[in-house]
């Protein structure tokens, strides 16, 4: 066990408008768990449950972070902690699916495991009834990023607490892993009470099938996490509930899943209960497109 915590930074804050002379002042925001990334629709003619925050949790696979820490170092068990929310800011103009390019790139799995073609492609495509969601942290929320900009992006933030002698063996570990590509798209509902974070990460096919295996543990054996449903027809998928008050009004699960050469990390939050048969029938829906021997458009 190292004295090493993951620590997920929040938001920074966001300034909030002066009421003109004379208004009435506004009732405070009520405090929600951690930040998320949900568009905020119209003002409901009456009272609703809470919606989440609409700035995407930049923990999603936070979980999975903590796990290749472990996988490097042996750590045992890593305290995971969140921020508390910015304020809302302005909601973002409303998004539908990518528009199709007028040449169709191939895409898919070879029988050997190793997928090609864009992982913007490989991305399960906006379901009915959702939008493109806000940006994930710094990747916003429908994009492909190269090794380097993953490691830039993700890496360094979070070795840099650490010793340096352990921030060297995991920038050695991560380099080994040799990272081709991250793909990242979120989704909300239109109601915007559930956001989705879906990331695909493409490396060394042993060690997708090593770091899956070693975040079910860690997820399974430190008594942090709650158990997450399962993914029917996925084995190798497992899902958790991340650390709540049983009255938080907001809820987070994160799911992890290895697919050859790709490592699936889905990051979910939502108005409390989540609807879970939702969220996994939308994993499974990914799941399938990865599948092996081939993904079809």
């Amino acid at each position: 066990m190292s004295e090493s915590d993951v620590i997920v930074p929040g938001s920074p804050a966001v300034p909030t408008p002066e009421a003109p002379p004379g208004a009435a002042p506004e009732a405070p925001p009520v405090p929600v768990a951690a930040p998320s990334g949900l568009p905020v629709g119209h003002a409901p003619a009456t009272p609703t449950a809470p919606r989440p925050p609409r700035r995407l949790l930049r923990a999603g696979g936070a979980t999975v972070a903590a796990a290749l820490v472990g996988v490097v170092i042996g750590i045992g068990i890593i305290e995971v902690r969140y921020d508390d929310p910015a304020p809302a800011t302005a909601a973002p103009t409303p998004a539908s699916a990518p528009a199709p390019s007028a040449t169709a790139t191939p895409f898919g799995a070879k029988s050997n495991g190793n997928h090609f073609g864009s992982l913007r492609d490989l991305l399960l495509p906006v379901p009915a009834g959702y939008g493109l969601g806000a940006d994930d942290g710094g990747f916003g929320n429908d994009v492909e990023l190269t090794g380097e900009q993953l490691l830039a992006a993700e890496l360094d933030d979070e070795v840099v607490t650490m010793p340096k002698e352990q921030q060297d063996k995991l920038r050695k570990y991560w380099n080994d892993l040799h990272v081709k590509a991250a793909g990242v798209r979120t989704y909300t509902t239109q109601a915007g009470d559930l956001t989705i974070s879906m990331k695909l990460r493409q490396f060394n096919q042993q060690e997708v099938q090593k770091l899956n295996e070693y975040t079910a543990i860690f997820t399974g054996e430190t008594g942090i996490f709650r158990t997450g449903p399962a993914v029917p027809g996925h084995a190798e998928a497992h899902c958790y509930l991340l650390p709540a008050p049983p009255s938080a009004p907001i809820d987070r699960l994160e799911c992890s899943a290895a697919e050859g050469d790709l490592l699936v990390v889905m990051a979910v939050e939502g108005v409390a209960p989540l609807p879970k048969d939702r969220i996994v029938a939308l994993l499974a829906q990914q799941l399938d497109r990865l599948a092996i021997p081939g993904a079809s458009v």
